[in-house]
């Protein structure tokens, strides 16, 4: 087996908020692919605007830095286990990878899940122990968490011998001593040549598995993946096997490298380096391009099935319209099909309604990113309560079930005990640092932490930190109690005024101010009791010719709770709804009326 000395390929694999996209950037700019002059901010691989307002990778990218005349070839992944499934299909191009650990955090949920996908996929690691100037680091002891997570995981022995780095991502510093200080990040780069191995070789015509996708608006559709065999040149044919063993052919139009944030034309790559490729006008990822002279396809990409799942539907309110440029169903049909493409965790199914869609993901945010970038693009919609997703196994009813990890303070353990117990949880471990910060670990069922995120953060008052990972499933429970009080709706269509809003605060709290257009239905507040109540928020004052001198004061209103897209979602009942256009976010009822609601509770009492 040949080996190319001249190219190393490596994916940066962390949990959440572990540096990996910082520390990126201080590859990029110490290997000068960036001219002298040129402004090229921080964060440079997020270039999603999603992604710098939420702070987080969701999509997998591809970059490529020289060092001593060799390339390397870096793929940056998600953090968030709700984005996994980016993670599984592009570490297939890898044949090494950079694990880093936060200095203070140590190993987290998303850790575990990706050096094992590592380890299955047989990548040579490194590990980094990142921001190691951080306050409170604690060097030694993450060392040691992360061995013996290496210790659970590995497969073999030589999996266990791997380097360890300590860098400090915001700095651009690698030492290989935690007590010295770090100049550059060459010792990285040192330990990539030295223990990543070169790609492997195979004779034979070219074979090349899809593992990502792009779209330019000139050159089309851009299939993006690692030459496993062979050699590719523009106006090359190839053929393309599909999932269901289906061949189209096809002539490659370009072949495009990537160095730093852009990609050069080339006359022609070999095997081992990562490419991208236009012509192709179908193609989906995990499609394998082979030459017409030797017809086999590589094996397909696996990841994870989806844990949540939740309807999508024309927008049935009486605003419809309004708002959003795509409203029909054959419009949004089509795009939540087109997501299919890209986004290998998402599932979406007809259902008999015509006008709604099931659509499946591995998590609440996961959904909730779609139905943002959906909102951003002028889709107007409405979604529902999301709900753990069932199966049956040998006649056994059998739900997913997580591990939730909690950070926070130990003055909030009382109060997230009693929370979590009613959510069916179970402590599995507890430690205190000594300075009043503990980590909670649970094991809990996908229902019990759908609408917990929100809660979770009033009731540590910002001051916590929550990540899961999906275990498995276990048979099924039982249903959950009710987590939340009732709501404040709207009883009449017009616009909410300051004198109705006034009434409405003295039966809980509000989310619209004065002037907001409301129908029927819609929901406009927090009821401080169980009971959902209906509620005039465009009652006005009656007008008299005799008035109180202090009868012009303004009333003064509580400053109405503002519910984010994702703290929407978490919110609503099943009863419920969310309303979603390019300019709004509403919480409404399913049946909007109150004599339909009424008629509806009146039946399920008789039953």
């Amino acid at each position: 087996m040949k080996h190319r000395r001249d190219i190393r390929n490596i994916a940066i694999i962390a949990h959440v908020d572990h540096g990996k996209t910082t520390l990126v950037d201080a590859l990029l700019k110490q290997s000068h692919v960036f001219r002298d002059n040129q402004r090229v901010g921080e964060l440079v691989m997020d270039q999603n605007a999603l992604e710098r307002e939420k702070g987080i990778t969701i999509m997998a990218k591809n970059t490529a830095v020289m060092y001593r005349d060799v390339k390397i070839n870096i793929i940056d992944t998600p953090g968030h286990a709700d984005f996994g499934g980016e993670v599984e299909r592009v570490i297939s191009m890898a044949d090494g990878c950079l694990l880093l650990v936060d200095s203070v955090e140590g190993p987290m949920p998303q850790t575990r899940f990706v050096l094992r996908h590592a380890f299955d996929r047989g990548l040579v690691p490194i590990v980094v122990i990142n921001k190691i100037d951080r306050r409170h680091a604690r060097i030694a002891e993450v060392l040691r968490l992360t061995q013996d997570l290496f210790l659970d995981l590995a497969t073999s022995v030589e999996q266990l011998d791997f380097p360890v780095l300590y860098a400090s991502g915001k700095e651009g510093t690698v030492t290989t001593d935690p007590s010295a200080v770090g100049v550059d990040v060459s010792p990285l780069f040192e330990a990539i040549l030295a223990r990543v191995p070169p790609p492997q070789i195979e004779d034979g015509p070219f074979q090349m598995l899809v593992s990502n996708l792009d779209f330019d608006n000139h050159k089309g559709r851009i299939a993006i993946g690692r030459i496993w065999r062979g050699r590719i040149a523009p106006r090359d044919p190839v053929i393309c096997i599909g999932a269901d063993d289906t061949m189209t052919r096809y002539e490659i139009s370009e072949v495009l490298t990537h160095l730093g944030l852009v990609r050069l034309e080339t006359e022609g790559v070999d095997a081992g380096d990562i490419v991208a490729v236009t012509g192709l006008k179908e193609v989906a990822i995990g499609d394998t391009l082979t030459s017409p002279d030797c017809l086999e396809a590589l094996p397909r990409i696996q990841v994870g099935e989806p844990t949540v799942e939740m309807t999508v539907g024309v927008n049935t309110s009486p605003f419809s319209g309004r708002e959003g440029e795509f409203c029909t169903s054959r419009q949004l049909r089509k795009r939540l099909y087109k997501e299919l493409e890209t986004n290998l965790s998402l599932r979406v199914q007809d259902t008999e309604n015509a006008d709604t869609f099931l659509v499946r993901g591995r998590g609440e945010l996961h959904l909730a990113v779609l139905i943002e970038t959906m909102r951003r693009e002028g889709y107007e919609f409405e979604v529902s309560k999301p709900e753990a997703i069932t199966k049956l196994v040998n006649g056994i009813l059998m739900e997913p079930v997580e591990q939730l990890v909690v950070d926070t303070r130990e003055q909030y353990i009382g109060v997230l005990t009693e929370m979590l117990s009613r959510r069916q949880a179970e402590l599995t471990d507890m430690r205190s640092d000594g300075s009043e910060n503990v980590r909670l670990e649970y094991r809990i069922p996908t229902k019990g932490l759908i609408g917990f995120r929100s809660a979770f953060l009033t009731a540590t008052r910002g001051d916590g930190v929550m990540n899961t990972l999906f275990l498995g499933h276990q048979p099924w429970q039982r249903e959950l109690q009710a987590t939340r009080n009732g709501v404040l709706v709207a009883s009449e269509e017009g616009k909410a005024t300051t004198y109705g809003l006034d009434n409405a605060q003295g039966r809980g709290s509000t989310f619209i101010e004065p002037g907001t257009v409301v129908y029927e239905g819609m929901i406009v507040g927090l009821n401080a009791r169980p009971q959902d109540i209906a509620v005039n928020v465009c009652k006005e004052k009656k007008k008299t010719n005799m008035r109180a001198s202090t009868a012009d004061i303004a009333i003064k209103l509580h400053p109405p709770v503002r519910l984010s897209l994702e703290q929407s979602i978490d919110f609503v009942a099943q009863d419920e709804l969310v309303e979603v256009t390019p300019q709004s976010i509403r919480l409404r009822k399913r049946l909007l009326t109150q004599h339909a609601r009424l008629r509806v509770a009146s039946r399920r009492e008789e039953t």
